[in-house]
Formats: structure tokens, sequence, C-alpha cells
């Protein structure tokens, strides 16, 4: 059984697809743990404010499979792959850790990069995890969350129940 991080986010029809995925994310693995939710501005364009949070869970399903499933919920919010990956997302599920897996290569990515680049994927992991060991540095979300630039990369905490 795996211990799985995701970070989740959105910034069109932001509560309506936040509610659908935590639902599913619900019904399909039973003991789900959220993180406070944080919003922060788009990253590469202009666009609506970003609602992004941590989800928690353990599973016995295989990475792959979870990207799959992944793909499914963001194909039922009307999520539109393309080149630009700079565009505003109804929803954006991305694998952030899978137990102690490292594995960089395409699909996986493993530890997620965005951990150690982002506030609104660190300060939320540091929160609902504080004692996780990154599996690559070595250092605590808390004290990678110590470390970071956080003045630089603004968060604003939001008050939502999902």
């Amino acid at each position: 059984m795996a211990i799985v991080y995701l970070g989740l986010g959105s910034n069109a029809d932001v509560e309506t697809n936040l509610h659908r995925a935590v639902a599913a994310l619900r019904e399909q693995f039973s003991d789900i743990e959220l993180s406070p939710v944080y919003r922060s501005p788009p990253l590469g364009f202009d666009g609506d404010d970003f609602l992004n949070l941590v989800v928690r869970f353990s599973t016995d399903t295989t990475p792959g499979e979870l990207l799959d499933y992944f793909e499914t919920l963001h194909e039922q919010a009307g999520r539109v792959r393309g080149h630009d990956k700079f565009v505003s997302r109804p929803l954006d599920i991305d694998l952030l850790l899978y137990g102690d897996v490292v594995d960089p290569e395409p699909p996986l990515r493993l530890p997620r990069r965005d951990i150690l680049e982002h506030s609104f994927v660190l300060r939320p992991l540091a929160e609902l995890a504080p004692d996780l060991v990154h599996p690559v540095t070595g250092s605590s979300m808390r004290d990678l969350w110590r470390e970071f630039d956080a003045a630089n990369h603004p968060l604003q905490a939001v008050d939502i129940i999902l």
C-alpha cells in the first residue's frame, strides 16, 4: 500500500470542478485527507487565479493506473490538452509523490518537481505532511517550506469546504 500525494487545482468554474474532483476521489479512495486551499495567480499567462490544495490517500493502485484515472477526471471536467501548458484549466491533477518512488522519466516524473518550485504545491503539502521526507532531497516538507522564498510566491488562504 503506497501513500500518495496529489496536487489539485483549478481556475475555471473553480468550486464546481474542485468539489466534483474531491467527491470522485472520495468515492474511489476512502481515506483521503485534504490540505488547506490556497489562491495563487496563474504562472506564464493572464487568467483567473487558481485555487490549489494537496490530497493524501493510501492505495494499491499503480502510478500508471492513477494517471489514467486522473485523465478521466480531467476529461469529465472539460479539460482539453493542447501544446500550450500555460492556459486556464478547469481541473489539474498532478501526482506529486507515490510512496518513495523516484522515477524522473515521463509519464511519472516522481517526485514531481513542482514540490520544490511552487508555493501552491509546497505550502499545502508541508501543512498536510510536515514530517514527510522528500525522497530525493532528504529534507522534510516543513524544512523545505521554511527555506522556500515564499515572499516572491504569494498565496492567499481560501475558506472553502470540499
